[in-house]
């Protein structure tokens, strides 16, 4: 047996709690409570429950079917659907009245800053325009979201000043309130920007664990990081986060983010201008600490990391953050003779695409060149290489950098008929100078390995072409950087501390490890990207108390209530009863 209620739209969550309740019903034996769209009529059909005369029903109209041993337990079962529903919304809280529309909702709540939107996805998009116009920011849950309209929500959202979380956003805190699956958490002073939602709940459960609060946990939705939506949300958290000043601590929280954008990320983020933890699936980490960035391997660790990074003052915060982890450096090194050393300047940041602007690293270490790509590749965008971690990094010709490049020096390639660049490092001094000459390059890595067998004096060659190298950009007006990266210890026949002298006269930086190095890569790389949002988001977005209205789940709804929350649950049905080419033509008339 079956009832059709016509234009009695229903949430996902409460027609499987009607659907649930039936089944439990004597006598039942299937049963099955959904909405009469296409797609739903084809469920019915695959079980064996689709009734007949379902044809002429609308997406918005509401079939419920039970299969029962007898007539009586049918028919007994479909006499409780309102009595169930009505049970359900009184439970909920859900008994005041319900605006029919956003706009009645806000009305009723003026002071709400966000709509929660989990309507179906191929009616999301719509009501997600909506809530932009009325000024809202938009927590949304709602999935099947096409990406083009995720695109044009986000850069409609940018240039007003607003955030949309989401598609396919599960789970956030604002001010102390979740949004949507959230756990309960103390407040804090750890921020969070998250492409993942089940990671941020993981992370979220280890801070309280560690006894560390949150001060918001911005979700931006799986298809965020994407190359086509290009971290539109994740941009305007951490702009919003690093003025936000309850937060001390950012993290960073992603599925594997697209090459170019996760640089984009990580740029913003060394921008901030506060400690950031990242752990981003499936990148992997070029050390542990790196330009101001510490690199978890779990949300545990990451939690960890921002526990011990948010315990500190707010100087010791900052130097916490580009502390290199135990064991980076060799232990035979003079601690004392290391910090002494001349700390790596930040150039100001550029307007974007102005003057030289790509980085060139050339290594006698195979390992340090591989490694150098791990950590380059996260902020350098196109990047070759003749020693490719990814596919179409790879160089056509090793002789011949491209944009951002780093080259193996020491591959067969390079040294058919010449030395090792550790033997002789002429081959290096020559591309130093090389790589310098281009107009678009704008800082020089190279590395100077020390020890017994390697050559006795590096720095009488490397020297000299450097101070060549600088003179020549300083003629042409070019800002020029040269970074070298000294391997040694202090018991090297060649003393490191020597060469790195007489480098530094040169006009060299350098940096005794690699994490620093590329560290100080990521300082000195000019802005070629866009990394901030077009309007900045204002602080209130964040303020307490919360009030929102909800399109959608009602579970949404009542969980804001129980939280403490203002919220006003709209009455939704899906516009023009579902049919898709009126939608179309309201749109269009919008």
């Amino acid at each position: 047996r079956h009832l059709l209620r016509p234009s009695a739209y229903l949430d996902s969550v409460v027609l499987l709690a009607l659907q649930r309740a039936l089944a439990a019903a004597p006598g039942v034996e299937q049963a099955a409570a959904v909405m009469a769209t296409p797609a739903n009529r084809e469920l019915l059909a695959d079980a064996g429950l689709l009734p007949e005369g379902l044809d002429a029903a609308r997406p918005d109209d509401l079939v419920v079917v039970v299969a029962a041993a007898d007539e009586a337990a049918a028919e007994t079962a479909l006499g409780r659907v309102d009595e169930l529903l009505a049970a359900r919304r009184g439970a909920g809280g859900g008994a005041a009245h319900r605006p029919r529309s956003l706009e009645g909702a806000l009305r009723a709540l003026p002071e709400a800053r966000w709509a929660l939107v989990s309507v179906p996805g191929r009616y999301a998009a719509e009501a997600a325009h909506r809530a932009l116009d009325a000024g809202r920011h938009v927590f949304l849950f709602s999935d099947n979201v096409p990406l083009a309209e995720e695109v044009a929500l986000k850069r409609e959202a940018g240039g007003r000043g607003l955030l949309v979380l989401g598609p396919d956003c599960g789970t956030a805190v604002v001010a102390g309130v979740g949004l949507g699956f959230a756990n309960r958490v103390r407040r804090g002073p750890v921020g969070v920007v998250a492409a993942s939602g089940t990671g941020l709940q993981a992370l979220l459960c280890h801070l309280d664990e560690l006894g560390t609060g949150v001060s918001h946990a911005i979700g931006t939705g799986g298809r965020d990081l994407s190359a086509e939506v290009g971290a539109a949300t994740a941009l305007q958290a951490i702009d919003l986060l690093a003025r936000d000043e309850p937060t001390r601590v950012i993290v960073l929280i992603s599925k594997p983010p697209a090459p170019a954008v996760a640089g984009r990320l990580l740029a913003a983020a060394v921008g901030s201008g506060k400690p950031v933890v990242a752990w981003l699936l499936g990148t992997p980490p070029p050390g542990r600490a790196v330009g101001g960035v510490h690199f978890a391997v779990s949300p545990a660790d990451a939690a960890a990391l921002a526990a011990r990074l948010a315990g500190a003052s707010g100087d010791e915060a900052v130097a916490e953050a580009v502390v290199e982890s135990p064991g980076a450096r060799p232990a035979s090194f003079d601690p004392e003779a290391t910090d002494a050393m001349p700390r790596i300047p930040r150039v100001p940041d550029r307007e974007p695409d102005a003057g030289p602007r790509f980085v060139r690293a050339l290594f006698g270490g195979g390992t340090l060149a591989l490694q150098a790509v791990a950590g380059l590749q996260l902020v350098c965008e196109p990047l070759y290489t003749n020693v490719p971690l990814r596919p179409g990094q790879g160089l056509d010709d090793p002789r011949r950098s491209r944009a951002h490049s780093v080259i193996d020096l020491g591959a067969d390639e390079l040294t058919a008929g010449r030395p090792h660049p550790m033997l002789d490092p002429t081959l290096l001094a020559e591309r130093l100078v090389e790589e310098a000459g281009d107009p678009q390059v704008a800082v020089v890595l190279f590395d100077l390995v020390l020890g017994d067998g390697a050559h006795p004096d590096p720095a009488a060659v490397l020297a000299p072409a450097a101070a060549a190298a600088l003179e020549r950009a300083g003629r042409e007006g070019r800002e020029l950087a040269l970074l070298a990266l000294l391997q040694g210890t202090a018991g090297d026949p060649q003393d490191a501390e020597e060469q790195a002298a007489r480098l530094e006269a040169a006009g060299v930086a350098v940096s005794r490890g690699l994490e620093d190095a590329i560290g100080a890569v990521w300082r000195l790389l000019p802005r070629s990207r866009e990394v901030a949002p077009r309007a900045p988001v204002p602080l209130d977005a964040l303020a307490a108390p919360l009030a929102a209205v909800n399109l959608g789940l009602e579970v949404f709804h009542d969980a804001l209530l129980a939280q403490g929350a203002r919220a006003v649950h709209v009455d939704w049905r899906p516009p023009a009863g579902g049919d898709e080419e009126l939608m179309a033509l309201l749109r269009r008339m919008r």
